[in-house]
């Protein structure tokens, strides 16, 4: 199983951010932070998923899960 830290933290603009920083790319923004701990995952899920099409991910991904950093 894959354990991915989702790190969330509010902007000094009052926006949330939310990364995972073993996937680079995967970061979003949003007004909330639920709403980024929302929208990071499910990025995070289509890029393992791209990954598994293409073959260039272990299927051992076929296990995830999330959790805060």
């Amino acid at each position: 199983m894959i354990t991915y830290n989702v790190e969330v933290e509010q902007e000094t603009d009052g926006r949330w951010i939310a990364e995972i920083a073993d996937l680079p790319g995967v970061m979003v923004y949003g007004a909330t932070a639920d709403e980024v701990r929302a929208k990071v995952q499910a990025l995070a899920l289509r890029v393992v998923a791209d990954r598994l099409e293409h073959g260039e991910a272990d299927p051992s991904l076929l296990s995830i899960s999330f959790q805060p950093a």
